[in-house]
């Protein structure tokens, strides 16, 4: 789940979070530095929190490439310089509040290219992304993201975001996850599933 700040981003959806909790769901929140400035307490209770994993979502939410390109209409970086600032300005913030280095890092707009994959693990971050967009970046409505989500299979990776309080991603997810959870559907951080 990604928790991106900016204009219109920085809230959160505690509805998402609390529902997480009630089902025993354990869930990777992928937090980027403009949502950290606006939810620094709030970090600290998720760090705690055993069910969730917290990630690195970078620091301006910028698609990360060492060509300046663009993703959903948002420019990325444009060098190798940008490419470590945009990962490891937030680690070091992550790292500071919370006392651990975050393990995974997924870019804004989940864009990266294969050089700034390959920053990313020389730095020692997995790059990230996802197989099932639940949300759109919490565009879509609620029967949206909940018949998105039910198309989940074992060894999927779900996006949906958590800093949009109002959109359909709280009611699409409390819709879905439940029933998944009653076909026998597992869910898990991606920390565990690669351990």
């Amino acid at each position: 789940m990604d928790f991106c700040g900016g204009p219109g981003g920085s809230r959160t959806d505690q509805s998402v979070l609390n529902m997480l909790k009630r089902h025993g769901v354990p869930a990777t929140l992928f937090l980027n530095t403009r949502w950290i400035h606006h939810n620094q307490n709030l970090v600290q209770e998720l760090a705690a929190e055993p069910l969730f994993e917290l990630a690195n979502h970078g620091t301006r939410h910028a698609p990360l490439s060492v060509e300046g390109k663009s993703a959903y209409g948002i420019p990325g970086t444009r060098n190798r310089h940008e490419v470590y600032e945009e990962i490891m300005s937030n680690d070091n913030l992550l790292r500071k509040i919370t006392g651990k280095r975050p393990r995974f890092f997924r870019p804004g707009t989940a864009y990266l290219d294969d050089v700034a994959a390959e920053i990313c693990l020389a730095l020692g971050v997995i790059p990230t992304g996802f197989s099932i967009n639940a949300d759109a970046g919490a565009t879509y409505s609620a029967s949206v993201v909940a018949a998105e989500t039910a198309k989940a299979r074992p060894g999927d990776i779900i996006i949906s975001h958590g800093n949009r309080p109002g959109s359909g991603t709280a009611a699409g997810l409390a819709a879905a996850i439940p029933a998944l959870l009653e076909k026998g559907y597992a869910f898990t951080t991606l920390g565990a599933a690669l351990s």
